[in-house]
């Protein structure tokens, strides 16, 4: 009896020093996310509902929020595509050159983001490689919200590539075998087999991606062209009235900024925690 209380405690407590690291992490998240993140709400509590009203209603506010959101949320769906058959060749074949493209997907996160956003801009420009191809077919790149939304394909990619990579190589394929057997074709196999081992992972991937994208500002300066109510992004307005000394005003779209990202990723983990309570079930 004393031998199995002395095993049941030792596995309630496999991580020593639990309320201490716990009081660590909580210190280290408030100074570093919570108290910056309050301090956002105390400066726009500074205006008054009306003042505050009108700075996040403006017409160039709103076309700015839109074109954030907008191409975010377009990058965040191409690189859902991509990203996983990104990680599904790193995973699934072998072929000369496999470690340095492993290795060039993290390139976005060494790269700083204003050379970037300064090559993209070489490139697309109407005098660019890329862009006097695409300029007599009458297709525009830089300058407008699809190089943005390029800009932040770029810088997001990674994210879901790294999310789903790890769910890939521990994936059994048994299970895909097992549903060959049984007579499934090989995208049915992937449809109902291997796509909801995923899901979750892609979700996340999805989440970070487009979280990256809401809030990029190096890689989009240079590439948007900068214009009110066309290709300036929400960032850019907020740097834009802090250099102005409108502090009261920037908190003011940060906080609206804040507000959505935060409850559209929740309705993100929501539909993650759904799916993974499902695949649990079945």
């Amino acid at each position: 009896m004393k031998g199995s209380r002395t095993v049941r405690s030792k596995a309630k407590n496999v991580l020593p020093g639990f309320g201490l690291s716990m009081g660590f992490t909580i210190t280290y998240l408030s100074l570093v996310v919570l108290i910056p993140l309050a301090g956002v709400f105390i400066k726009s509590t500074g205006l008054s509902w009306n003042e505050f009203w009108a700075i996040i209603l403006n017409p160039r506010v709103l076309a700015s929020y839109r074109v954030s959101f907008v191409t975010a949320f377009c990058a965040a769906l191409v690189n859902l595509v991509f990203g996983l058959l990104v990680a599904w060749v790193l995973v699934r074949y072998r072929f000369p050159g496999k470690k340095i493209i492993d290795s060039l997907v993290d390139l976005p996160f060494a790269l700083p983001t204003a050379v970037a956003g300064i090559a993209l801009t070489a490139i697309y420009a109407p005098n660019g490689w890329v862009g006097k191809l695409l300029e007599p077919i009458g297709l525009k790149v830089a300058y407008t919200p699809l190089g943005i939304t390029i800009a932040l394909i770029f810088i997001g990619i990674p994210f879901v590539v790294r999310t789903v990579q790890p769910v890939l190589q521990d994936f059994e394929k048994d299970t895909e075998e097992a549903a060959v057997m049984l007579g499934a074709y090989r995208l049915r196999t992937f449809w109902k087999v291997v796509l909801p081992e995923l899901m979750p992972a892609l979700l996340t991937g999805f989440a970070l991606a487009f979280a990256r994208g809401i809030g990029e500002y190096g890689s989009v300066v240079f590439i948007s062209g900068n214009m009110p109510l066309k290709t300036e992004i929400a960032p850019l307005l907020i740097m834009t009235k802090l250099e102005q000394f409108d502090y009261a005003g920037a908190t003011a779209i940060a906080t609206v900024m804040l507000v959505v990202s935060f409850l559209l990723l929740l309705l993100i983990n929501f539909f993650q925690w759904r799916i993974n309570r499902r695949t649990i079930a079945d």
